[in-house]
This record gives structure tokens, sequence and C-alpha cells, in this order.
């Protein structure tokens, strides 16, 4: 069984006329330590398929199983616990608490489990210093750039060792330089932590250096070749 299976997963909506269908019958299986990309146009279906896949919504139909574990078979507190222990998440407006420097951002999924301890501390400069922000712990993100910011949410989203890291349009409000560095830091860093990347966008840039890439048209996901 793969760490990541996704089959038959659907996703509709109930409107006077008909239902609205967001996503229909969609296959992903991806190992720990691979990669992937999703593209299509606007309203495709993408970010949906995304909040399945981190649990943050339930599909209609279909079925999802993480490390061999059925997630919308738990309770809501134990989903969010099943969040917190197995996915990153990395959004492209970044969601840091704009009261907390760059150090207690990135130990904010370690708060559910009490005061950070020792480990964990080290563990986040360790991640922030392979970002480039050693030198930044103390900086609130209104101090920080687009860049900055953004490689804030990727040290976070990796703090719990999750095995599956998603990122929703990372690169989306960065310019071409800092777009490449949050590319590069997002291919390399969960592939040293044996976790399956899933990066939804529209760059082409970025979906051309994923190992696999797949496209959303008219609610199916299809794999996509360049």
């Amino acid at each position: 069984m793969s760490s990541l299976t996704a089959r038959h997963i659907s996703k509709s909506y109930p409107t006077p006329a008909e239902d609205l269908v967001i996503l229909e019958d969609v296959d992903l299986s991806l190992e720990a330590g691979q990669n992937a990309a999703i593209i299509g146009p606007s309203g495709s279906g993408k970010s949906t398929l995304l909040q399945i896949l981190g649990v943050l919504d339930r599909p209609s139909g279909g079925t999802l199983m993480i490390r061999g574990q059925d997630p919308f078979s738990l309770t809501e507190t134990e989903q969010a616990k099943f969040r917190n222990d197995h996915i990153g998440f990395v959004f492209q407006d970044h969601h840091l608490l704009p009261q907390w420097n760059v150090l207690e951002n990135t130990l904010l999924p370690g708060l559910a489990q009490g005061r950070p301890d020792a480990a964990l501390r080290e563990r986040a400069h360790y991640l922030l210093e392979r970002v480039g922000l050693q030198d930044r712990l103390h900086h609130l993100p209104s101090q920080l750039s687009g860049g900055e910011r953004e490689r804030v949410a990727v040290a976070r989203a990796l703090i719990r060792r999750p095995l599956l890291v998603l990122a929703d349009e990372p690169t989306g409000n960065l310019d071409e330089e800092n777009a490449e560095k949050v590319s590069e830091l997002l291919l390399a860093m969960p592939r040293e932590e044996n976790a399956i990347l899933i990066v939804v966008t529209h760059s082409m840039d970025l979906a051309r250096k994923m190992e696999r890439c797949f496209e959303l048209k008219r609610g199916r996901l299809q794999p996509k070749t360049f």
C-alpha cells in the first residue's frame, strides 16, 4: 500500500437544479519521498482536492488512506491531531501570526503538544537555518519580505516531520528570484525528510520541476506530460 492513496474521490454540492460536481473519480497514489504538481485553470477544483488530501474537507465519495489510516473515519478531534502529526501546509498567503516572531511561528504546530521541548526548538533552529533565516529568528512577519515569509511557512510545515506536505500556490505572490528560491526549498527539503510533496500551482516552471504532474480537467485528474 502506498503512503498516500486516494481512490475514486468525488466532491459535489447540491443546488436547486442539480448537483455541482467539483471532483469526479479522482485517483492518486504517492510514496514517501515523491513529489507531484497539480495544475489546471482557476475553478477546476485544485484547492478543493488539496483540502481533501489535507483532511480539511470531507469528500462526497471515495476513500483516502494516509500511512494506512482512513482519516475520515476519525472524530473531529482525532482528525485535528492526525493533521498535526502527519500533514504540513504551505499556503500562498503564509498565514503567519503577525504578533509572533519567526521562531515562534515555526514552532506553532508543536504547541498542540504543550510547551516546545529542547528537541523541537533545536529542530526549528535547524529548519530556519536550512531556509536561510537564521538571522531573522526574532523578526516579526511584517519585518520580512514575501519570500522570507514563504520560507518561514516551509520551515513551519516541516517542524513535526510530516509524511505529507501540501503547498497551495506557494510561489504565486513572489517575484522570479524568490519564486526560484522557494521552489528549490520545496523540492529539496521534503525529499530530505522522506515526505510526500504535493503542490497546486499555476506556475509551469514549478510544475516542470516536479517528478510527476497531473492536470485537473472537468473534475478529473489526468497525468500531464511536457
